[in-house]
């Protein structure tokens, strides 16, 4: 079951978005247990109460914290919860992007518009349970010792082949001898490969230049001049 929030200090746009969920939760055979916030505040006590939550729904302008501040407190420890942002104002496109968030809605919302919105977070709600399962070393680990484990995708930030070794940047580092094309096959749609040595999550990319790409944690990652507009498709097609 997907646990869907709505978090708009409108009444009336709580039960219009309630409806059309519900309708595209009963037409999909999607079972969603579904609850409504009145402010930004609310939906934050219970989050921090449980961190359950899939899909989120989330007015910007609202009372004391606005959704946008709510975001950036999410995104602190949680980068799986699909952010869909609802609201009238166009000038939050950008920070809307800097918090991962998913889509970008201006109301009035069209039914047709959020039911494909929709879609593409179960979509992603699926693949954040993808894991990686290989033998590696990592810094909890005794030195040279090799372990199987288990690295959520989402987590990852990117590969990069060091002489025969792979290293997965995700909460830690993970170092393997698997094959980076082998690794690449495991990745999905929000990956992409720069070039030889190194694989990208798209989510994670700040800035997109003809040689590098710039992630948000401060890395540079060198890119093939013949994939720079490959790169800039691929980022306009995920997000």
């Amino acid at each position: 079951m997907y646990r869907l929030a709505i978090c708009d200090d409108n009444p009336a746009d709580i039960a219009y978005l309630s409806a059309i969920l519900k309708q595209w939760a009963q037409d999909n055979s999607i079972p969603i247990r579904l609850e409504s916030f009145p402010s930004a505040e609310a939906f934050l006590f219970q989050y921090q109460e449980e961190k359950g939550y899939d899909i989120l729904l989330l007015d910007i302008e609202m009372k004391q914290m606005s959704g946008m501040e709510l975001a950036w407190q999410i995104r602190r420890e949680d980068r799986s919860l699909q952010i869909i942002f609802i609201t009238g104002y166009m000038e939050y496109i950008s920070q809307g992007y800097d918090v991962e968030a998913l889509h970008y809605l201006l109301k009035p919302v069209t039914e047709e518009k959020l039911k494909s919105v929709l879609s593409r977070a179960i979509q992603r709600c699926a693949y954040k349970e993808q894991e990686l399962y290989l033998p590696a070393k990592s810094p909890a680990l005794g030195e040279g010792e090799i372990a199987m484990v288990r690295i959520p995708v989402y987590e990852i930030r990117y590969l990069e082949v060091r002489k025969n070794y792979v290293t997965i940047h995700a909460r830690e580092d993970f170092v393997t001898k698997k094959p980076l094309n082998e690794l690449d096959a495991q990745l999905g749609e929000s990956f992409f490969r720069t070039g030889r040595s190194f694989i990208i999550n798209l989510k994670c990319v700040s800035k997109i230049t003809k040689s590098q790409v710039f992630l948000k944690d401060g890395t540079a990652v060198p890119l093939s001049r013949k994939l720079y507009e490959g790169l800039n498709r691929a980022m306009i097609a995920y997000f």
